[in-house]
């Protein structure tokens, strides 16, 4: 009885034209041939830890010790600026808001200490802005409590809000207790977990990360240039920070951008300011030289298309939410393999925008990117006999 059924509903198929193809495995255009070479060993690296980063991925391209936990100097201060963008655009505080220079944010970070300083007057106030690019620029202490005292009351309430960004961003080895990176007790941080906060504040905020990139700036009679010495010496620089103390050694985290490809190097407990500063240029140079970014998948179009029951149409097509970039070691795009890991079966309804399944891309065998796939449009749910007659197929194809 039921192989007779079954023939008729095949040619009650073939007649509606129902049949459907099964999902494709997505398959990125190849670009032109490249030098496969083989990818030598990173440049030596005078310091207590390093990474190199693939912004587009995250993936760590290279590294020693990148997860062992040190003092960040004043690199926290971009752990600063990331609360303070973030704190602007869900409306807390804008960038015109008057900023008080406080008597502590005076005494604790100001030209009275050992550490950098922007040179606000004490007790009157600067614009946010003005005050965020002084310590971003400046490097400036007394900028960083002050505008942390702003933002949450007192600096430890935003070093809570610090923590709680943190942690949000995927930063699984850090903690912090002040706005500025003076040495403290239980304020650390890992050059991966920074190399990611980089990648986040880039993505994020890029009005505010622009920020990093200025050369110098002037707070009353006092110009002062950025620490960042890579700026005069690689224009594809656009920052990110550096750091100094006894307890940390000499500190650099820096990205640049070379056409579509992005790289975040993060030094951590370097010799000298020389010393992080070559050292990070030569990570830049050798990251850009033996490895290459490729966009595989545009956002929001179809990259495979599944078998959808019970709905108004019969398929659904699915693609990424975001572009789908990889960096992967110069010559070696034409080996990477792509694959979709989506449900046996889908039932409509389904909206514009759902998670499907996920899209992974495998080099040497290793998932090297993944991202889910989501419904590129949405389908209906089918009429009564549509419905009807799918969950017979439905029935039939479990048996």
């Amino acid at each position: 009885m039921k192989s007779r059924l079954a023939i008729a509903a095949l040619v009650l198929t073939s007649t509606l034209g129902l049949a459907l193809a099964q999902a494709p495995t997505p398959k990125p255009a190849l670009p032109p041939a490249s030098d496969a070479l083989p990818v030598p060993p990173p440049p030596k690296v005078a310091g207590t830890a390093w990474v190199l980063m693939d912004a587009a991925s995250g993936n760590v391209l290279q590294g020693e010790g990148y997860d062992t936990r040190l003092e960040p100097a004043s690199i926290t201060k971009v752990m600063t600026s990331y609360v303070i963008a973030a704190e602007i655009a869900g409306g807390k505080v804008k960038a015109t808001d008057p900023v008080m220079m406080s008597e502590n944010a005076w005494r604790t970070g100001g030209a009275g200490t050992d550490g950098s300083y922007s040179g606000f007057e004490v007790n009157k106030t600067a614009p946010l802005e003005m005050m965020e690019k002084g310590m971003a620029i400046q490097s400036g202490n007394d900028a960083a409590i002050a505008l942390a005292e702003h933002v949450a009351g007192s600096e430890d309430a935003f070093a809570s809000l610090m923590n709680a960004y943190a942690a949000r961003i995927g930063m699984k080895n850090s903690h912090f207790v002040n706005a500025t990176g003076l040495s403290a007790p239980e304020h650390y941080s890992t050059a991966r977990d920074l190399a990611l906060l980089g990648r986040a504040f880039i993505r994020d905020f890029p009005d505010t990360y622009a920020y990093n990139k200025v050369k110098e700036f002037t707070v009353g009679p006092i110009t002062q240039p950025n620490r960042n010495r890579l700026l005069w010496l690689d224009s594809t620089v656009d920052g990110i920070k550096t750091g100094h103390h006894s307890g940390a050694g000499y500190c650099l985290m820096a990205s640049a951008k070379r056409g579509d490809q992005r790289l975040i190097s993060v030094v951590m407990g370097s010799t000298s300011d020389d010393q992080r500063t070559s050292d990070s240029q030569a990570l830049l140079n050798w990251g850009f030289r033996f490895f290459e970014t490729h966009k595989l998948y545009d956002a929001g179009k179809s990259i495979a298309q599944q078998k959808v029951w019970k709905g108004a149409s019969d398929q659904v097509q699915l693609g990424v939410a975001e572009p789908l970039l990889v960096t992967v070691p110069r010559g070696r795009y034409a080996q990477l393999k792509p694959s979709m890991d989506v449900p046996k079966s889908l039932v409509a309804p389904i909206k514009q925008g759902q998670k499907i399944g996920t899209v992974k891309v495998v080099l040497d065998g290793k998932v090297i990117a993944q991202r889910p796939l989501v419904a590129i449009n949405a389908v209906e749910q089918g009429g009564f006999f549509k419905r009807l007659w799918d969950e017979f197929w439905m029935w039939w194809e479990s048996d």
